[in-house]
Order: C-alpha cells, then sequence, then structure tokens
C-alpha cells in the first residue's frame, strides 16, 4: 500500500502509539502533521523520522481549544496544500471510583480530552476533506464506550459521547468521499509484553494495519463502523 502524499495529521502523535503511526506513515510515503502539546517531544520525533522538511510539521496545539484547534488546521493546510487524513490519537483514562464517588470535575475532564478534542477537530478540518473529495477520520476509542464496566463513568461517558459524535458524522459525510471509522482497543501493548494466546491486548503494529486499510481506496465503502482490535 503507499499513501504517497497524503498529507495525514497525527494528534497525540508524541504518544507510544503516535510514534508508532507516525513511523508506518512516513515508510507509505505520507506527509505528516505532528500534534502534540509538546515542543521539544515533537522536534525530538520529527527528527526521529528523517523526512525533508517538506513532509513533515509539527504543531503544539491543546485540541480543547477551538480556536487554537481552526489555527493549527490553517497552518498545516498552509504548508501542504490540503489535509486528506485525521487520526485522533489522544489518550487519558480516569476510573477507579464509582459513580457516588466521581467529582463532576472528572467527568468534564474526560468529555473535553475525549468529546471536545474531536469536536474541534471535525470542525477545524471536515472543510478541507470534502473540498478534496477524499479523506478519512478515524478516532481510537474503547470497548467500554458501548459495554461500561464498574468504576469507569468518566471515561465510559466520553468515549460513548466520542462515538456517538463520529457515527453522527459518518452519516453527514455519506457521499461526500469521506469516511469516519472508529477503532476500539482496550488496552495498547506497546512494549510487545503480551503473553501469547492473550489478545485483549493490542499492538500497534496491529492497530496501524487497520488504520492502512481504512485508509485505502479499497476501505471507501467502509464508514461509520466500530472496528474492534481487543480481541473479544
Amino acid at each position: 500500500m503507499s499513501l504517497a502524499n497524503r498529507v495525514a495529521v497525527i494528534t497525540g502523535a508524541t504518544g507510544n502509539l503516535g510514534r508508532a503511526t507516525a513511523r508506518a506513515f512516513a515508510e507509505q510515503g505520507a506527509r505528516l502533521a505532528l500534534i502534540g502539546t509538546n515542543a521539544d517531544r515533537l522536534q525530538s520525533l520529527a527528527s526521529e523520522l528523517k523526512l525533508s522538511s517538506g513532509r513533515v510539521l509539527t504543531h503544539v496545539v491543546d485540541l480543547r481549544e477551538p480556536a487554537g484547534t481552526r489555527a493549527a488546521a490553517q497552518t498545516i493546510v498552509e504548508k501542504f496544500g490540503r489535509v486528506d487524513i485525521v487520526l485522533h490519537l489522544v489518550g487519558g483514562w480516569s476510573g477507579g471510583k464509582t459513580i457516588a464517588q466521581v467529582e463532576a470535575s472528572e467527568f468534564e475532564a474526560m468529555l473535553q480530552q475525549h468529546l471536545w478534542t474531536t469536536v474541534h477537530l471535525t470542525q477545524a478540518f471536515l472543510p478541507h476533506l470534502v473540498a478534496n473529495r477524499w479523506g478519512r477520520i478515524i478516532a481510537i476509542s474503547s470497548p467500554v464506550a458501548t459495554r461500561p464496566v464498574e468504576k469507569s463513568a468518566p471515561y465510559a461517558i466520553a468515549k460513548a459521547a466520542q462515538e456517538t459524535l463520529m457515527l453522527t458524522l459518518a452519516h453527514e459525510v455519506r457521499g461526500t468521499g469521506v469516511t469516519a471509522n472508529i477503532l476500539q482497543v482496550r488496552a495498547i501493548d506497546s512494549k510487545r509484553e503480551r503473553e501469547p494466546g492473550t489478545i485483549a491486548w493490542t499492538t500497534p503494529a496491529e492497530i496501524v494495519a487497520a488504520m492502512f486499510y481504512l485508509c485505502s481506496d479499497e476501505a471507501e465503502v467502509v464508514n461509520g463502523t466500530r472496528i474492534p482490535l481487543s480481541g473479544v
């Protein structure tokens, strides 16, 4: 598969999954817009990729802020002339308390981290994808969005809201050449410590393989799906 000259925006780029994704997409010829909150870590990643200046851009932005997210989109489009792929990999978990114990601020923090970052990204980048008549938006979610467990309310509710947004978006972009899909991951085995026969932990390579498929031309009919990568 080749992603030559596709422009891929990767949020949470300096996390374990973000770094693996950036390396894999770079190897397939994509031009990369790496988004994060730490300038030094973003620059370190860009240096590791050894891409020409014309193929990589780093941008520090708090995606919880709509104005900053819109400004990031404008900067990326000004550099590359277009955006084709948005990979929303920002993580963050809050749990371990019953609903009776959780403070309102904990619910709000998770909604900001997962729902509102996705809202702001979509509003900032979708017009550019639609203008291309081709685009892919992929968000990483969790099985708890559809099968919540005890002591996980803030995270589960935020992920459920994020998924509802993505599934609604899929209906709204139908027929435009843009797709919106969700990859559900229970836990990421970044250090490849998964024991043989254990499938609840997913490696970055397995997640990237699913992204590659969704970003292919052959996946143009895959829209509004939750793809489980947890093995259960």
